[in-house]
């Protein structure tokens, strides 16, 4: 495993990655998961449903039960976003689900975790929480 931290030094005369006090495992992983779960209870929409945070490849997706007939008239769980961090460029990118098309469509992309989470929380114009 490489060392992997937000705010980490840069140091590329000695290893040439990002380096930091404690190793973190590639994504996903458990420490960055419960980060997820923990800042999703500070959304502005939809306060009363429980999203589930699963790991995925090179991320995590986040789903919820169903609070749009627009989007399933009969229900159940749907996607909300996706969560995707890129070791080479080292940023998060935040997936909208197109439920139209059934496909995921990169949204925004960020350095920092709590950058994506903040764009997936705030959702101004409905694209994550519909």
């Amino acid at each position: 495993f490489f060392f992997q931290a937000e705010d980490g030094i840069r140091d590329y005369k000695v290893t040439g990655v990002q380096t930091c006090a404690l190793p973190i495992s590639p994504h996903p992983n458990q420490v960055d998961l419960r980060r997820i779960e923990r800042a999703l209870r500070a959304r502005k929409r939809y306060k009363y449903v429980h999203p589930s945070v699963h790991p995925v490849d090179a991320g995590y997706e986040i789903t919820s039960p169903n609070c749009s007939r627009n989007i399933a008239a009969d229900g159940g769980e749907i996607l909300i976003a996706r969560l995707r961090y890129d070791i080479e460029t080292q940023c998060w990118s935040v997936l909208v689900r197109d439920h139209a098309h059934g496909l995921w469509v990169e949204h925004t992309r960020h350095a920092k975790l709590h950058e994506a989470l903040a764009v997936i929380n705030d959702d101004p114009q409905r694209r994550f929480w519909p």
